[in-house]
């Protein structure tokens, strides 16, 4: 395309539709999928959606102690977190492609 010359219209709008295609089938694609993280050595592993969801849970018998509940919320929140990182670079890896080109210069118009 020339400096001056008027964008195609139907082209930026197909890109666009296509994009929002692609955008909808990498959402659906997180929802669906689910990753899992550890604390204390793999005694508790959380596992979530790529949305971030919390949708399972297993704790090592060896590390529920009556004396010592707060070591245990610990490990919970620890591989929770680590579940959550993971959640947040599945979503990167999937939609980062995408994102970038949701900018008006990924439509290819002229000058932005």
């Amino acid at each position: 395309m020339n400096p001056g010359d008027a964008p195609d219209m139907q082209a930026i709008l197909q890109q666009a539709q296509q994009m929002q295609a692609q955008l909808m089938a990498a959402q659906e694609e997180l929802a669906q999928a689910q990753v899992s993280g550890q604390a204390g050595g793999g005694l508790v592993t959380a596992t979530v959606t790529g949305a971030g969801e919390l949708v399972g849970l297993t704790i090592d018998p060896k590390v529920v102690d009556p004396e010592d509940v707060d070591t245990l919320a610990d490990l919970v929140i620890g591989a929770v977190a680590d579940a959550n990182r993971a959640a947040q670079t599945l979503a990167a890896e999937k939609m980062g492609p995408l994102a970038g080109g949701m900018g008006a210069g990924g439509l290819g118009l002229p000058g932005l």
